[in-house]
């Protein structure tokens, strides 16, 4: 049995697709989820009720509250669906090549510190790309710079923020549970 963790955020509709994708496959238990903020939207979700959840602020974060949780899982992969902050050095360090993300954009553009959801969005549209998508990768100690997985490159047809974050997000939520399942199939 594979043990997948998951980190949120925000609203919460990519932690909901992995969830109910997982609850299909025998071989993969989605154990916990991981927000840092009180009032997202991911806490309110019903699909999710029976998972497990830790709610913690950012000094847990950054202290071992989080690390001993999870080594006392021992998961085998840890995905963020949405998860704003930096995951810290010592759980990166441990968790080698056992973290994943995904970003809104196909990066190295648009990535970095302040660059998520729809201030990518904007960006790309101010600056007349012709493609957009997202990208799935590896966590390492510096934001979106870790090992790329996999991209989906999207011919940009929007016209505002707003429709292509939803155009890119039914896409993430297409490829985002196989990717996963294909690495915890690698491992």
């Amino acid at each position: 049995m594979k043990k997948i963790v998951v980190f949120a955020s925000g609203g919460g509709s990519s932690v909901e697709n992995l969830y109910l994708y997982f609850s299909k496959k025998p071989n993969v238990e989605v154990l916990k989820l991981y927000c840092n903020n009180p009032e997202a939207g991911v806490l309110k979700r019903n699909r999710i009720n029976s998972l497990e959840k830790l709610i913690f602020n950012n000094d847990e974060l950054n202290s071992d509250k989080i690390l001993n949780d999870l080594q006392s899982l021992s998961p085998d992969l840890i995905v963020l669906a949405g998860f704003l902050k930096k995951i810290p050095e010592k759980i990166v360090d441990l968790f080698r090549n056992k973290i994943v993300n995904i970003h809104p954009s196909l990066l190295p553009k648009y990535g970095g510190k302040g660059m998520f959801g729809i201030n990518v969005h904007k960006s790309v549209i101010e600056n007349n790309e012709e493609y957009s998508g997202f990208t799935i990768h590896y966590v390492n100690k510096n934001y979106d710079d870790g090992d790329i997985i996999f991209q989906k490159k999207i011919i940009i047809n929007a016209e505002n923020p707003l429709d292509l974050a939803k155009k890119i997000l039914v896409e993430e939520h297409k490829y985002y549970p196989q990717i996963i399942e294909n690495i915890l199939n690698e491992s």
